[in-house]
Parts: structure tokens; C-alpha cells; sequence
């Protein structure tokens, strides 16, 4: 190439950055997916008298990205092309949590991490499974999360508990496997607030005769 050849193409790329283009193409944006719970989340019977923060879980790679795992063999993990979650699974774990612990009214407050507000406890998770897998039995998928409730003032862990949700899906495509995870994410949410209101409260936290006859009509 001469070297008039090369002024003319730097010529041209300076041209085409300048206006804001770019000689390389760009890559299809990916389908976006959020975690869509499809069961209501019940009232509890009886509200704890506490604000409840609840962390973003710890989780190692892979769980700690927005990519939507499957997982075709016990040591093999792929990730379906051409889509994600809308933010990272601990994120994504951490707002349906939050969404459905407000809507059941379990606590007087609840709040993220990201909130500078102080609160009485303390929900910290850890994400063990959030993929699907294709057993004989047909494709499912599974979450695992172990749960841990912190009060914020002693620091003493007043329960602790696993859970492990397998919910069968109806197909194999990506939209099957995320109506799948809308499914398992009620079920997790269920079992979370079940859970998380009978855990061993100080006594001055748990709702009270008192409190309870002057919400009556």
C-alpha cells in the first residue's frame, strides 16, 4: 500500500469517527428478561414488627452474571445466546424478594441494600443454583438459595435454612425456561416469607396482642 493509499483510508476513518459511526458492526442487542412471578404472594396473618433489609446474595461465577444458565451435564454450565437477565441473578434474586416481602405485608418496612436507611434485621443469602438442566425427566429448573436472618443489633443469627425450589418446564426454548423461572421464583418467595416469619424474633419485635386488637375493625 503507497503511501497516499494510506492517508486516503486514515482520512476516511477519521471521517466515519467523527460522525459518530464506527467501520465495525454492531452486535444484535440481546432479548432482555426479567423474573415475572405468576403466583400472588398471600398477606401474612401477622406482621413482625421490624424493618427488614434485604443484601444482594453472595454468589460465585457463574451465578454472579446476567447471563441465563443452563446446565446439559453435572459439570458443564452453557449460556442460551441472544439473551439475558435484565441485571445480575443476585440482583434479579435480591428485587423479587423484596417485591414479594412487601406485598405480603410480613414486615412494618422493607428495603434494599442500596438504601442508607438503618433497619432492625438483616436477610443474607447466597445463590447455590439458578440455571436449568434437562434430567431424563424433561427440562427444569432449579434455584438454591440459603438464607440467613441477621439482627442488626446483637449480630446474632436468629435462623437459617436452605431452600431449593425444582420447577418442571414446559419446554426447552428460552421463553419456556423463563416462564419456568416466574414459576420457581413464586414458589421461592412463598417459601422465603414462610419462613423468615417464624423465626426466633426478640419480644419486642413480634406482633403483639395489643397490636393486633387495635388493627381490628
Amino acid at each position: 500500500m503507497t503511501l497516499r493509499s494510506i492517508k486516503s483510508v486514515a482520512l476516511l476513518l477519521g471521517a466515519a469517527f467523527a460522525s459518530g459511526c464506527t467501520v465495525f458492526p454492531n452486535p444484535e442487542p440481546p432479548r432482555v428478561m426479567g423474573l415475572a412471578l405468576v403466583q400472588p404472594i398471600p398477606a401474612v396473618e401477622q406482621t413482625v414488627q421490624a424493618s427488614l433489609r434485604v443484601d444482594t446474595p453472595y454468589a460465585a461465577e457463574p451465578f454472579n452474571g446476567s447471563l441465563i444458565l443452563a446446565k446439559p451435564i453435572p459439570q458443564e454450565f452453557r449460556a442460551y445466546e441472544g439473551v439475558r437477565w435484565r441485571d445480575t441473578a443476585p440482583v434479579v434474586v435480591r428485587d423479587s424478594l423484596v417485591a414479594s416481602l412487601r406485598q405480603s405485608g410480613a414486615y412494618t418496612n422493607v428495603i434494599t441494600d442500596t438504601n442508607p436507611a438503618q433497619a432492625d434485621l438483616t436477610l443474607v443469602t447466597e445463590i447455590s443454583a439458578f440455571n436449568s438442566e434437562t434430567p431424563d425427566t424433561g427440562p427444569q429448573v432449579v434455584i438454591e438459595l440459603h438464607l440467613q436472618m441477621i439482627h442488626n443489633r446483637s449480630r446474632a443469627t436468629l435462623c437459617t435454612r436452605t431452600v431449593r425450589i425444582v420447577e418442571p418446564a414446559p419446554g426447552t426454548s428460552v421463553d419456556q425456561i423463563v416462564e419456568a423461572f416466574g414459576t420457581a421464583g413464586s414458589q421461592l418467595a412463598a417459601r422465603v416469607i414462610d419462613w423468615a416469619t417464624t423465626c426466633d424474633y426478640p419480644p419486642r419485635l413480634r406482633p403483639s396482642r395489643e397490636t393486633d386488637q387495635t388493627t381490628q375493625p
